[in-house]
């Protein structure tokens, strides 16, 4: 089409002008996550996208973003989601354990009752000096994890030295522990109401240690507040959350409506046997979270290894990449009030990233009773992203 004289000039005009307007330039990044399959459930996504950060924090999370002068980390053919939290862990013991779940992809722990008020200090010190967050649960009995029983010395269920260790270390120490298993406590409802007292001081959650106990779960549970933890859910008889009749038990159903939480805890010993794990699927009572209830030494015992494996476990059984994905991230960022910023690929969030790569073929995986079954896929960590720092798998 000619243009008259008049729409000549003012064209030339418009172009003149917009030769001194500077082009919009790639916004400026640190580094850019690329063309991995992103699941962040907390924003509903499962699609190929880019992850951008800047500044420590999540800038953007869109297809194709210009990464300009940024590091790139290609993630094609890998999954990208949140940087894992593990919410029963046993990582404060030595001071290497934080090193090591972070190369798992795990950007925040609980250390869950390892130690009691006699030595909460060692285990604060590890959590303070931990390359991601840590935090720990005081064990009830004060002298912690016993050989012969946490608290089969009514004792050593003490309350007071339980508050003070609390008090001494405000923001460190989340939550109190009890274990409950009729090997730890004999009494367990006394345990458990001086687990309860000493946290209700603080306002702070209980996790209980629950399977093969002395009394049955409906007393137990009637002592659990919003809030609490149940972990080891896959326990087998006695009082298992499962009944003989392979339905889940009223009192567990009751706790979870009031606001109860359930955690898986893999562990090592009798905490998941294949018929009872087998048995609370089929009933559709899935976890809230997944932990591994892991240590410096569980990459050498079968069945733990670490936590994209014990996630796989319930790939395997049905559960679709999103749900567990959100056991190890959404929901484990409600668990305890200082992991509520986490979990998350929200812009402005702190930028926690884990790379896993999902590999289909025959796994073997084993439950706490050295039985083994195959599975057909399963979840291998292949890099970690810390407040915006790219931490390739050694």
């Amino acid at each position: 089409m000619l243009m008259t004289r008049r729409q000549f000039v003012s064209a030339a005009a418009g172009a003149a002008l917009g030769a001194g307007v500077a082009r919009p330039r790639a916004a400026s990044y640190d580094l850019v996550v690329q063309g991995g399959r992103v699941i962040d459930p907390s924003l509903g996504i499962d699609a190929v996208r880019d992850v951008a950060i800047a500044g420590g924090r999540i800038a953007a999370v869109e297809p194709g973003l210009d990464a300009g002068d940024a590091q790139v980390v290609n993630a094609s053919g890998r999954i990208v989601v949140p940087g894992l939290i593990d919410v029963h862990t046993h990582y404060a013991r030595e001071a290497q354990g934080p090193r090591i779940c972070l190369e798992d992809g795990v950007t925040a722990w609980v250390d869950a009752g390892s130690a009691g008020a006699d030595a909460i200090a060692g285990q604060v010190a590890v959590a303070r000096a931990a390359p991601q967050q840590g935090r720990v649960l005081v064990n009830i009995g004060r002298q912690g994890i016993l050989p012969g029983g946490d608290t089969m010395d009514l004792d050593l269920a003490d309350v007071g030295a339980a508050r003070d260790a609390i008090a001494r270390h405000p923001g460190w120490v989340v939550g109190v522990k009890a274990r409950l298993s009729r090997n730890v406590a004999a009494d367990d409802v006394e345990v458990l109401r001086r687990t309860q007292a000493a946290a209700s001081a603080f306002d702070l959650p209980v996790m209980i240690h629950m399977g093969q106990t002395v009394s049955p779960l409906s007393t137990l549970f009637a002592l659990l507040k919003p809030g609490d933890v149940v972990t080891h859910m896959y326990a087998p008889p006695p009082n298992a959350i499962v009944g003989d009749d392979g339905r889940i038990r009223p009192a567990v159903l009751e706790a979870r409506r009031r606001g109860v939480r359930f955690d898986v805890a893999n562990g090592r010993r009798g905490h998941i046997r294949w018929d009872t794990f087998d048995r609370i699927m089929q009933t559709g009572f899935l976890p809230d979270t997944i932990s591994t209830d892991g240590n410096t030494t569980s990459r050498s015992v079968p069945g733990v290894v670490d936590l994209p494996n014990v996630m796989s476990k319930f790939l395997d059984a049905g559960m679709s990449l999103s749900q567990v994905v959100a056991c190890v991230t959404t929901n484990a960022s409600r668990v305890f009030p200082h992991l509520n910023d986490r979990g998350t690929l929200h812009v402005g969030a702190r930028a926690d990233l884990a790379l896993l790569e999902l590999r289909h073929g025959l796994f073997d995986f084993v439950d706490n009773y050295e039985n083994v079954r195959t599975g057909g896929q399963r979840l291998f960590p292949r890099g970690t992203v810390l407040g915006g720092e790219w931490m390739p798998r050694a």
